[in-house]
C-alpha cells in the first residue's frame, strides 16, 4: 500500500518545476549573479507593488470568509514595507513615476478577479506570494543587501521582523491547507491556480527583461 501524499505536499511536488521555472529565468538570474543592476531590482520592486496591492485588498475582503480568513495573518502584510522601500530607492514622488507592465495588469486583474468569485483560487495566489516571500525571497533579500549596499532601506520587503521562526511558520501553513475542507476536485483547481499564479510570475520576468532591453538601447 503505497503512503498517502498530503494536500500540501501534493501541492509542492506539482508546482515544483514551475517555481523552478520561474526563479531560474534570465531576469531573475542576471539579478543573482551580479549581472542585474540596481535599477532592475527597483523595476522589480515596482511592480510588486501592484501585485500586492492587489493581494491584500483582496486579503481584506477575505477576512469574512470561514475558509480563506484561516490563512491570513497581519504578520504578512507586505505594502508599508514596500512603500517604504521605493520611498527609499525612487523619491516620496514614485506613484506619480510608475506603472504596471502587460504581465502585471493580467496578474492583478487576475488576483481580483478569483478573490471576488472564490475563494481556494485567493489561497493559491496567497500561498504563492507568500511562501515564497518566507523561502526564496529571504535569500533574494540578503543578496540584494549585500549588492547594493543597503541597510535595511530598499529590502524591508524580504524582511519579516514579525515572524520569529519562517520555517514553523510555513508549517502550520502547510497544515492549514491540509486541514482546508476541500473536496478532491476543489484541490485540483487550487493546485491548477498555483500554477497560473507561477506561470504570472514566469512571464512578469520576461516583461522586465524586455523593458529592460527596451531601457537600455
Amino acid at each position: 500500500m503505497s503512503d498517502v501524499i498530503s494536500f500540501s505536499e501534493a501541492l509542492r511536488e506539482r508546482s515544483r518545476t514551475a517555481h523552478s521555472t520561474s526563479e531560474h529565468s534570465g531576469f531573475m538570474t542576471d539579478l543573482m549573479n551580479g549581472t542585474g543592476t540596481r535599477d532592475d531590482y527597483i523595476a522589480l520592486v515596482v511592480q510588486h507593488w501592484f501585485i500586492y496591492v492587489a493581494l491584500e485588498e483582496a486579503t481584506e475582503r477575505m477576512r469574512v470568509d470561514p475558509v480563506a480568513s484561516v490563512f491570513l495573518s497581519d504578520k504578512l502584510t507586505r505594502m508599508p514595507a514596500l512603500e517604504s522601500d521605493l520611498d527609499f530607492l525612487l523619491g516620496e514622488g514614485w506613484r506619480d513615476t510608475v506603472a504596471p507592465l502587460p504581465t502585471t495588469e493580467r496578474y492583478v486583474a487576475r488576483i481580483r478577479r478569483v478573490a471576488a468569485t472564490w475563494p481556494g483560487g485567493f489561497v493559491a495566489h496567497h500561498y504563492t506570494r507568500y511562501l515564497g516571500d518566507l523561502s526564496g525571497g529571504q535569500f533574494i533579500g540578503r543578496l540584494m543587501q549585500r549588492r547594493f549596499g543597503f541597510d535595511t532601506n530598499g529590502i524591508g520587503f524580504y524582511l519579516f521582523g514579525d515572524i520569529a521562526d519562517p520555517e514553523a511558520f510555513k508549517n502550520v501553513y502547510r497544515e492549514q491547507l491540509d486541514a482546508a475542507p476541500w473536496s478532491d476536485d476543489e484541490k485540483e483547481r487550487v493546485i491548477a491556480e498555483v500554477l497560473v499564479a507561477y506561470r504570472f510570475n514566469t512571464e512578469l520576468f520576461h516583461d522586465l527583461a524586455r523593458a529592460k532591453a527596451a531601457r537600455t538601447a
